[in-house]
């Protein structure tokens, strides 16, 4: 049993920031409208019926409600929520461990699920496809045993990850429900700051909350991190009160500038610009001139990068592209003659 408890140890803590300010309900949850819609009506449909929700696998760039969706998807359906991690669960005794506790109508979340081991997924394949669980017993070693198939509750599983073409062709063909998920527009991260705010108990003006939306890369995970780093800038030298020029102030010693492009951001853009002529380069190679894990790049910065328009993924590499140059002040020699 503790075993299992260390595999399912992401559950946050109670009275945390993050549990506080996390919505409950589809009805509070702002944003990702179509899913949300499609969401109600297969909630609707799966109670009438009395049945768990078809599993459903969302994707898309860290910090956009992934977990939290899931957790709004066990409260909407009556259930409970177990979480999970793919790289903690290394071998096929983990996820036994892991299966064996569910309880009918659970919702089991794992996130980064690409992680998993090819031996793992397999074990998964029959679990959610119908409800079974084939388990090694007796023998020595793995060799001489029998396999044994144990019947499990119906679960609903939700699947999370930022990068769903390392997903296998196997594994993601049995996700009854598949979706990504979109940045936010600015309206849509100002409700949220706004919503935060207001759960925090933190006293923040309009043009405030606009200049954090503006700053937050459309992510709501950013966002709310800015907000309580903003709101310490606020209690030690403005009462707590975050005024516009506050949340400015605390940005700009954040360096995070009027896109939302941080520290790590400006050093990749420069890193193609200045050491490798605006490109193309390898991701790998970039990653080695400014310090950076490839992973990180690919799933934390480029996305955002590509969706306001500063770099090109092309077949030769990543290129900045002239809307990077004109942010960075930066001329590019071709336009000099």
């Amino acid at each position: 049993m503790e075993e299992n408890q260390d595999l399912l140890s992401a559950l946050p803590a109670a009275g945390d920031d993050e549990e506080t300010i996390r919505p409950k309900t589809l009805n509070d949850y702002v944003g990702q409208d179509s899913l949300k819609e499609n969401l109600k009506i297969y909630i609707q449909a799966a109670l009438q019926r009395n049945e768990p929700l078809d599993h459903i696998l969302l994707y898309g760039p860290p910090g956009l409600g992934k977990t939290t969706l899931a957790y709004i998807l066990a409260n909407e359906m009556h259930a409970n929520v177990k979480v999970a991690s793919g790289p903690s669960i290394t071998k096929t005794g983990d996820l036994a461990s892991i299966l064996s506790v569910l309880e009918p109508g659970d919702v089991l979340f794992i996130d980064e699920i690409h992680r998993l081991p090819k031996a793992v997924e397999e074990v998964l394949y029959p679990a959610m496809e119908d409800f079974e669980l084939d388990v090694m017993v007796g023998g020595d070693n793995g060799s001489g045993g029998r396999n044994v198939r144990l019947d499990l509750p119906p679960f609903t599983l939700v699947g999370a990850t930022t990068r769903a073409g390392d997903l296998s062709a196997p594994l993601r063909d049995r996700f009854g429900i598949v979706s990504k998920l979109e940045y936010y527009t600015q309206e849509q991260l100002a409700s949220i700051v706004e919503r935060t705010a207001r759960v925090l108990n933190v006293s923040i003006e309009p043009d405030a909350i606009i200049e954090i939306s503006k700053r937050s890369r459309g992510t709501p995970r950013i966002a709310n991190r800015l907000l309580r780093r903003i709101r310490d800038f606020a209690q030690v030298l403005n009462d707590g009160v975050i005024s516009k020029e506050i949340a400015d102030q605390s940005l700009n010693r954040l360096q995070v500038d009027e896109l939302g492009l941080d520290e790590v951001d400006i050093r990749y853009l420069m890193g193609i610009i200045e050491r490798f002529h605006g490109g193309p380069v390898g991701l790998e190679a970039l990653a080695n001139s400014i310090s950076e894990e490839t992973t990180t790049l690919e799933d934390v910065y480029e996305p955002y990068l590509i969706q306001i328009g500063f770099i090109n993924r092309t077949a030769r590499g990543r290129v900045a592209t002239e809307k990077a140059y004109e942010h960075l002040k930066i001329i590019r020699p071709d336009t000099l003659f």
